[in-house]
């Protein structure tokens, strides 16, 4: 059983940076798609990035491009999420979660689930 712990999240000027973690335990990351999604309050979760377990390929939503990075370390078993530039519509809870299916990005594909951890952009 894979298990994820995010960490990271707090409270963000509009225009600042935070750094979320998420610690992976029981799995190997190589063997997953490793997934970031959020949710705002009142609004469905919403896929943000995710990376390849094999060839480390990124990609990311359309409101993220060129804020956010994605990006993995092996030796810690943890994947990390980089976020730039940040706007209040970024405001949600953020989640990490692995699928054994190649590059997948919907929530319906994802096998594993952290609990998450709230980021609120706010002046």
């Amino acid at each position: 059983q894979v298990h994820f712990v995010e960490s990271g999240g707090g409270l963000v000027q509009p225009g600042g940076s935070l750094r979320l973690s998420c610690a992976v335990s029981g799995g190997t990351l190589d063997h997953y798609t490793i997934g970031w999604f959020r949710q705002a309050p009142g609004k469905e979760r919403e896929w943000v990035s995710c990376i390849r377990g094999s060839t480390k390929s990124e990609t990311y939503a359309d409101s993220v491009k060129g804020r956010f990075t994605i990006s993995r370390d092996n030796a810690k078993n943890a994947v990390y999420l980089q976020m730039n530039s940040l706007k209040p519509e970024d405001t949600a809870v953020y989640y990490c979660a692995a699928s054994r299916r190649l590059g997948a990005t919907s929530p319906d594909d994802m096998n594993y689930w952290g609990k998450g951890t709230l980021v609120t952009v706010s002046s």
